[in-house]
């Protein structure tokens, strides 16, 4: 099967984002593109909220009853609108010019079933955020850790409003799998046309120097224009001082072994990041 763009899509206020950027990722690189909404059926289950066992057992089982048709209508509704859904996704897709865009919606977990469709896809977009704001269960915004430790292909995380991508920044940090990043950017259709920065965030050093000097002429060989800088200082502030400094319009990291950017792939600073970010961010696999 064909590897697609593929775009996990909710209710939220970052859906229209998520179609947008899930759209032009799908032409850029000429790759089809689906939709999924995952339906979790399993959250809030009347067995699981706390019920008083002052009750006599007949209105207890009668109000067991009324919450099991009241979970089921909801299970009902929750399917509905993710058609909807999907379905104003499809079109705006169609409006962005991608041709046959396609749908699916599935039962289950929603970092669990993205594991299960990943071996078909090229790209993964999702919003930063899911429905709510808080930490439920089956949104995205609650999953964007996992989403990250557990998927194997390159995800794009996205923010509310779509902006065509002309400054570019990859966080770099010499290592062999930080090379095999510049060598993706560099040769990727996603980002033809596009500045590229690179920024290593540590000493200024000969190594550094010499580190920096290698990715801006394999980005400069694949006909980009490239600038980039070392920094001192936290990975994290240095990131976002240089993306407002440079006026980036998306950040691209990588899982970097052990190095000091890898952390910010394994702890809570990365969640952090990643929500709070104005711009979209690309972790490479």
């Amino acid at each position: 099967m064909t590897e697609h763009v593929l775009a996990a899509i909710d209710g939220s206020q970052f859906a229209e984002g998520v179609c947008d950027y899930a759209a032009w990722a799908s032409l850029a690189l000429d790759a089809p593109l689906s939709f999924v909404h995952v339906v979790d059926n399993h959250s809030g289950a009347p067995e699981e909220q706390n019920l008083s066992g002052s009750l006599r057992f007949g209105a207890r089982e009668k109000l067991m009853e009324e919450l099991s048709a009241l979970d089921e209508q909801r299970a009902r509704v929750n399917r509905e609108q993710g058609k909807l859904m999907l379905e104003a996704a499809r079109a705006r897709a169609v409006e962005d010019g991608v041709s046959s865009p396609t749908t699916r919606q599935l039962n289950g977990t929603l970092v669990e079933t993205l594991v299960e469709l990943e071996k078909d896809v090229r790209l993964l977009v999702v919003g930063k955020r899911g429905e709510t704001a808080h930490q439920a269960s089956g949104h995205l915004g609650a999953n964007l850790e996992r989403v990250v430790r557990e998927m194997h292909r390159p995800i794009l995380m996205v923010p509310k409003a779509f902006q065509r991508p002309e400054k570019v920044l990859i966080a770099f940090d010499g290592s062999q799998t930080a090379r095999k990043g510049v060598e993706m950017l560099a040769r990727s259709p996603l980002f033809a046309g596009a500045t590229c920065h690179v920024l290593i965030v540590g000493a200024e050093t000969a190594e550094h120097r010499s580190e920096l000097a290698w990715a801006l002429n394999t980005l400069r060989e694949a006909g980009h224009h490239a600038e980039g800088a070392i920094r001192a200082g936290e990975v994290d502030d240095a990131l976002q001082a240089y993306e407002q400094e440079s006026g980036i319009d998306l950040l691209v990291m990588g899982a970097y072994g052990h190095s000091r950017i890898r952390h910010l792939l394994v702890g809570s600073t990365t969640t952090t990041m990643l929500r709070s970010s104005r711009i979209p961010v690309l972790i490479l696999r």
